[in-house]
């Protein structure tokens, strides 16, 4: 152990939560605020500083929670550490402590054995492994010592290994130890977890983008405002005011708390449909994914194997309604077939009395525990009406051939009715038709000679090639209960078996086409298994997409991978480190990555993607702390749902993104027009901090729970590198902040001219007037269409509730008179009122009036090409 180190999977520890904290204040938004609050401090004005600090509080604590909790990946791979283990020392079974593990040891296997280390098998009888978390393949993997494979055999086919954290589910054996703690596989894979570096969201991104440039915003304009204030010989002190001012009114400092308000609100909504989101920011990154990445075995499918096709002779009969152990009726041609027909009636027999699964019928429905592959076939048996209790009744068990890698086959005896020793064998095609001389035909059981031989063999090639598992079932009298007594026996059929598609995986398959997201498979399975799940779902089809073999990725340059895998929808016998892989190639491609998965083999390309996605009822605890999302229904569908709520919050987002900075730059605006026009301050600074903190963000909370457009999953995904504001938005942000500041100016100089030498009332009908323009902004900010019928107004009635609470707050605001001290604001004459109302309704009516104006533009435009189509075409 001195020169190894302990059986520990030593991973790297988790970040401390002061450089967590040191990263949440490097954000753009945080430093704006942080310069505001120390500007507020030093002039000495208490109210502004302790407001503008409890929004940078807030602020950076919930970043803080948030970021802690997602630094927990690695942590549920220690799960995974057997405490403790048998060994063979001085030729006896010693229990030890299974840190003290080193490479040479022999480890005792046996059934219901968690396995401590990864070993090389020395002795094996009947011995099967389950290692779905490590490889991804559902069904038990025999395991055999005699197997000499190459140096680069893909990890699911070494049947001459096991490996930590997978256990023993039948057989009995011993290994020898060859790694133990992070030079096995499954350590390996936590330490490309810990490699994977912590990136940040799209939509972190964009935000802390825009708070770049409201930086360098606040600082051209307050440096113009200054010199202006300057040039007109104007106090240091009211020059530093005016600064402060300028800078609360470039920063939405409501937008962060808006945003979260809206990813809580997608996560609740989120937890309705089933999708668990333990990143708020990672929201938005569900809307924006161009493609789906995603495990098969128990994503795509359901986990188990399930019959769907039974051969005998020339006829091809299949299990309709299959994809749960609930199996549908037998059709032949589409013609439901009998349980009694004989020769179905003697497949079915086989696979129920060949067979180690056990069945319970409750509430109707059969419940069957087992290997999948017996349990599938005892499901199909009996679902058709066959009662296994009754079949040993009449024809009890004598004996028993356990499956076993060489033989690839097992065996029971039965003494029949009449006495005679009748065998059921189910098994490989090929050592099946070796101990048969006869076969079931269209025209009664015949000689099996090289002709027929070829035809079985056709047929399981066919089979085959549709992505079955296919075993062939046999019977026969014979002399004894025993292995060399396996002879003259009558092929009955071949069974074809699939790992079924999970419920609704080929709709949701479909909804992400439509809405310009490719589906990627990610498999451990043999490369003609994963073309043919790949074309049943609909990932493969006519559009030109292929497989590839994980042989093939791990020989790729990382260059080579990335030009590939625009045309690769389905990639097989894929290790950790290749998912890792193509995943990082498709985000060098500009991709939005999702990554599905379940397993520990999943966990470093689940925490490397842009969005991981894991399974909650079956999923490893790794999968589920590496991944920002956990399905807690693990349906394929729910990751649907999940994008289709990501793009509405970003619809969403955008939408109070574009009122909250209407009504900032509006802010600015009016400052800088006032300085250029030698006008008084027409607003203070925690009048300012009152608009954003209170008058904007109520309103532009509400438009988080505007309803989804009826295209939003009939549309191409986002580019990745699309800001939050596009060009045109910041049109639209510019004309209408224009004209707010217009009518704010225009109030401002009514204030100066109808109570002279009062500059507080002045100051009051502009910030008066700037409350209600920015407030009746909010039906410009609901939707790109007029929200001025009665409809689509009440489609959203929080917008509603959010006019009447603002009315009320800033009429509070003068009524109340510590709150108008506060704020420095005086009473309003009624014509004052009159001129704030009508000033604060025309940025409202212009806004509803333009787009009523282009709408029937639009429809017009519509018409007249419709109409000369017409003529065309009746020409």
């Amino acid at each position: 152990m001195e020169l190894h180190g302990p059986n520990v999977l030593y991973l790297k520890p988790s970040t401390k939560w002061f450089v967590i904290l040191g990263g949440q204040l490097r954000s753009a938004f945080v430093a704006l605020l942080v310069v505001a609050t120390g500007l507020a401090w030093l002039l000495g004005d208490a109210a502004e500083s302790a407001a503008i600090l409890a929004v940078l509080t807030l602020t950076v604590a919930f970043g803080f929670i948030t970021e802690l909790r997602a630094r927990r990946a690695v942590d549920a791979l220690r799960a995974l550490q057997v405490q403790r283990t048998t060994v063979v020392r001085d030729g006896k079974l010693a229990e030890i402590d299974a840190r003290e593990l080193v490479p040479g040891d022999i480890i005792n296997l046996e059934a219901g054995y968690s396995i401590p280390a990864d070993a090389r098998i020395i002795r094996a009888s009947e011995l099967r492994a389950a290692e779905a978390e490590l490889t991804g393949e559902s069904t038990a993997v025999v395991k055999d010592s005699d197997d000499v494979l190459p140096a680069r055999t893909p990890l699911p086919d070494r049947r001459n290994m096991v490996y930590l954290g997978t256990s023993v589910v039948a057989g009995t054996g011993r290994a020898v130890v060859t790694a133990t703690g992070t030079s096995t596989e499954v350590g390996k894979i936590g330490v490309m977890v810990t490699q994977v570096p912590f990136e940040r969201t799209a939509m972190e991104r964009r935000l802390d983008m825009l708070g770049r440039q409201l930086g360098f915003l606040a600082l051209g304009v307050g440096a113009l405002v200054a010199a202006i204030a300057v040039l007109r010989g104007v106090d240091l002190n009211t020059v530093i005011r005016t600064g402060i001012a300028v800078a609360i009114a470039a920063v939405p400092e409501g937008l962060p708390a808006v945003v979260t308000i809206a990813m809580a609100i997608g996560v609740h909504r989120m937890a309705r449909r089933h999708a668990i989101v333990r990143r708020l920011p990672t929201i938005e990154s569900i809307g924006s994914t161009t493609v789906v990445c995603t495990d098969k075995t128990g994503t795509l499918t359901q986990g188990d194997m399930c019959v769907t096709r039974l051969a005998i002779g020339s006829r091809d009969i299949r299990v309709g309604e299959h994809g749960t152990p609930r199996q549908g009726q037998l059709l032949e041609s589409g013609v439901p077939v009998e349980a009694s027909d004989p020769d179905v009636a003697a497949a079915l027999r086989i696979a129920s009395l060949a067979n180690r699964a056990e069945a319970t019928k409750t509430a109707g429905d059969w419940e069957v525990v087992g290997d999948p592959t017996d349990a599938a076939l005892l499901s199909l048996a009996a679902n058709a009406g066959v009662d296994r209790d009754a079949l040993l009744q009449q024809w009890p068990e004598i004996g028993d051939l356990p499956f076993s890698s060489e033989r690839m086959m097992m065996a029971t005896w039965h003494r029949s009715p009449d006495g005679r020793i009748v065998a059921k064998v189910k098994g490989s095609p090929v050592n099946i038709l070796a101990l048969c001389d006869k076969v079931v035909s269209s025209h009664g059981t015949v000689p099996l000679d090289d002709s027929g031989r070829g035809a079985v063999l056709s047929r399981n090639d066919e089979l085959a090639s549709a992505g079955l598992r296919v075993l062939a079932l046999a019977q026969g009298v014979v002399a004894d209960a025993g292995e060399n007594d396996l002879r003259g026996l009558t092929l009955v059929g071949l069974a074809g078996m699939v790992d079924s598609a999970a419920p609704g995986v080929d709709e949701t398959i479909r909804l992400l086409r439509d809405a310009g997201i490719r589906t990627v498979m990610l498999t451990g399975d043999q490369r003609r298994t994963a073309e043919a799940v790949a074309v049943n779902l609909g990932i493969i089809d006519a559009d030109g997409a292929i497989a590839l073999d994980g042989a093939d990725v791990d020989a790729m340059t990382a260059t080579e991978l990335a030009q590939r895998v625009r045309q690769v929808a389905a990639f097989s016998r894929v290790s950790p480190e290749a998912k890792l892989r193509i995943v990082t190639a498709f985000q060098d491609q500009g991709e939005i990555v999702a990554m599905l998965g379940d397993g520990v083999n999943d966990a470093p390309a689940l925490r490397k993607s842009d969005v991981g996605v894991a399974m909650g009822r079956h999923g490893t605890d790794a999968a589920r702390e590496a991944a920002d999302v956990v399905l807690s229904d693990d349906r394929f569908s729910t990751v649907g749902s999940a994008v289709e709520e990501g793009r509405v919050i970003f619809d969403n987002v955008q939408k109070f993104t574009f009122y909250l900075f209407s009504c900032n730059l509006a802010e600015i605006l009016v400052l800088l027009g006032a300085g250029l026009f030698a006008l008084p301050l027409p607003l203070l600074p925690l009048q300012i901090l009152w608009l954003n903190l209170v008058t904007d963000t109520f309103p532009a909370f509400v438009l988080a729970f505007e309803p989804a457009d009826v295209d939003v999953m009939r549309r191409p995904p986002r580019d990745p590198r699309t800001a939050i504001l596009s060009r045109r938005m910041l049109q639209r942000v510019f004309g209408y902040s224009t004209l707010i500041a217009l009518c704010v100016l225009a109030a401002f100089l009514l204030g100066l001219r109808e109570v002279p030498g009062d500059v507080r009332y002045a100051v009051t009908m502009a910030f008066m007037t700037l409350a209600f323009g920015q407030l009746f902004h909010l039906g410009n900010a609901r939707s790109r269409a007029a929200v001025i019928s009665p409809r689509r107004a009440l489609a959203n009635p929080l917008a509603i509730g959010a006019v009447a609470l603002v009315i009320a707050l800033q009429v509070l605001a003068v009524k109340l008179q510590p709150l108008a001290d506060l704020l420095d604001i005086v009473p309003l004459s009624p014509a004052g009122w009159a001129a704030v109302v009508g000033f604060g309704l025309v940025p409202g009516i212009a806004g509803q009036a333009i787009k009523l104006l282009a709408a029937r533009d639009k429809a017009l435009v519509s018409a007249s090409g419709a109409a000369v189509s017409g003529r065309n075409s009746h020409a």
